[in-house]
């Protein structure tokens, strides 16, 4: 799974989901890509399931990208806890995404197979998502 190698505090507040994605929305590696289109924490156990979902489906030809890691600590107290007594202890880690962000890259392989194996990462993630490639993000940034 993915997670940070050292944080420096073990604990953060929840936050806020609030507008749009302003980095990580363009296509930088790939031909292809999945686009968020609602917001949601992505935790690392999904992240990995998406990933292996698009490798298997394209029999490890051509090339992943990921371009979301799960930097945020979620806390949890035990079952049966009484309030109180401080915040609870680390139990996963989750990437936070917002509309627009481009979570996974592809390139290597037809738009077919590409759009199948996004398709199936898809269905692994908590969020509707979007299939992008480098031609039609081109023609909505000429339209605007």
């Amino acid at each position: 799974m993915l997670m940070p190698k050292r944080v420096k505090y073990r604990r953060v507040q929840r936050g806020r989901m609030k507008g749009t994605a302003h980095r990580g929305n363009t296509l930088t590696y790939g031909e292809y890509g999945l686009v968020a289109l609602q917001p949601a924490w992505i935790t690392s156990n999904q992240i990995e399931a998406a990933r292996i979902a698009m490798t298997r489906f394209t029999k490890r030809s051509g090339q992943v990208w990921i371009k979301i890691f799960p930097d945020k600590p979620v806390t949890e107290k035990p079952a049966e806890t009484r309030m109180g007594s401080g915040k609870g202890s680390p139990e996963y880690w989750v990437a936070v995404v917002k509309p627009g962000r481009v979570m996974f890259e592809m390139s290597g392989v037809p738009e077919s197979d590409a759009k199948e194996a996004m398709r199936l990462a898809s269905h692994k993630l908590p969020i509707k998502c979007k299939f992008i490639t480098k031609t039609s993000e081109k023609t909505t940034a000429e339209e605007e």
